[in-house]
């Protein structure tokens, strides 16, 4: 069992690397570690591979340029931080980089550059471009204004989204644990590594969250979630130990290094993508048991017969969450009404709703190809 390798075919490929991974004991940038990931990174390009390259490290290199005794702990100085240390990460990259005549792009993304559609498809045509020239984009967070993406999720969820919106076939995550485990192996000595995850369930959510990390803001929650919204979009994902020799070509090679998240056949499509992981909702819809069998089970749009509640304050085209009576999510979509138009016509039928408001889209809050169904078995 042991000895069997895995198939793994990417042309096309994120790596993610880790604060940790490029970090040394005192907490500033580990020049010798950069130059490893550098020169893996290029032996997949001359294989003819591309690599677009998530990386941490910003607040690493401020700290180092501002001479701070350790990293900071305030959203401020963690910006201020960032903003000092970006110009060093990238200055770097791009010189050991040169070493192998590859040139480096940089990307900074805020959640509000998924969040818009227009923005999306921007970001999809300058990736894919730079790659078309044979740039290795370099990508990360912009922490100096996003105050959420520095304390939550330390470029999971963006390598997770950037791999979505440049079709890449792989995610690899490096990080400073072997792979996800039982349990923290940190905090459990009995804890065993899980080599395959085939699908990821409400009980590992649960157990990731309950090992939360001390240092480093992107713990196992973080990088499962991303493994979540990688894996609903067909895409493979690998969190696996950064500091490990030739670990990247080992993973390309098929090697049961770290653990391997296996991608969902029936994967998310196009701008379905965008609406399950990029949008962030502006409001939630409560629907009924009746909504709830149609939406899950019989591939409906949620009309506003179905609707109980609406919360929150948005415009038509929003994005809205739909969850039932009990809570539990059952889809995301973009809201066809705004909030005050879906309180005057909630519970109605579908022509009543048309004669309400004199309009005739009313016969659907959320029309099908704008929605998507969670998965149940992820847990939502």
């Amino acid at each position: 069992m042991a000895s069997r390798k895995r198939d793994i075919r990417a042309r096309r490929l994120v790596v993610k690397v880790g604060t940790y991974t490029l970090s040394d004991a005192e907490g500033r940038l580990d020049r010798e570690q950069m130059r490893d990931i550098v020169q893996q990174i290029a032996s997949l390009r001359e294989e003819g591979r591309e690599v677009i390259l998530v990386s941490s490290g910003a607040i690493a290199a401020g700290v180092e340029l501002l001479e701070l005794d350790e990293r900071p702990r305030d959203i401020p100085s963690l910006q201020a931080a960032s903003s000092v240390g970006q110009g060093l990460l990238l200055q770097l990259y791009s010189v050991y980089f040169a070493h192998y005549n590859v040139l480096v792009g940089q990307v900074l993304f805020t959640q509000y550059d998924f969040a818009h559609r227009q923005q999306y498809l921007n970001a999809r045509n300058t990736f894919r471009r730079l790659l078309e020239q044979g740039v290795v984009p370099v990508v990360n967070e912009n922490d100096t204004v996003a105050v959420e993406e520095i304390r939550f999720g330390d470029n999971d969820r963006l390598a997770a989204l950037v791999s979505l919106l440049t079709g890449a076939d792989l995610l690899v995550m490096l990080s400073d644990i072997e792979g996800f485990y039982t349990a923290d192996p940190k905090r459990d000595p009995s804890a065993r590594l899980i080599p395959e995850v085939e699908r990821i369930t409400p009980a590992m959510l649960k157990a990731a969250g309950e090992a939360v990390e001390e240092h480093a803001s992107g713990g196992m929650a973080a990088k499962l979630e991303a493994a979540r919204i990688a894996t609903a979009s067909g895409i493979g994902v690998v969190v696996a130990p950064g500091k490990e020799p030739d670990i990247l070509a080992r993973v390309l090679k098929g090697e049961r290094v770290g653990t391997y998240f296996y991608p969902r056949q029936r994967k998310l499509r196009g701008h379905k993508q965008w609406i399950a992981f990029g949008t962030r909702p502006r409001g939630t819809i409560v629907i009924d048991q009746g909504a709830r069998e149609a939406l899950l089970h019989g591939g409906k749009s949620l009309l506003p017969a179905g609707v109980l509640e609406c919360r929150g304050s948005f415009d038509a085209g929003d994005a809205v969450e739909v969850v039932d009576e009990s809570g539990r999510k059952v889809a995301r979509g973009l809201c066809g009404l705004s909030s005050l138009e879906l309180e005057e016509v909630k519970g109605m039928r579908s022509d009543e709703a048309a004669r309400c408001l004199g309009d005739e889209r009313c016969e659907e809050v959320i029309h099908r190809d704008y929605l998507v169904v969670v998965d149940k078995g992820e847990g939502g």
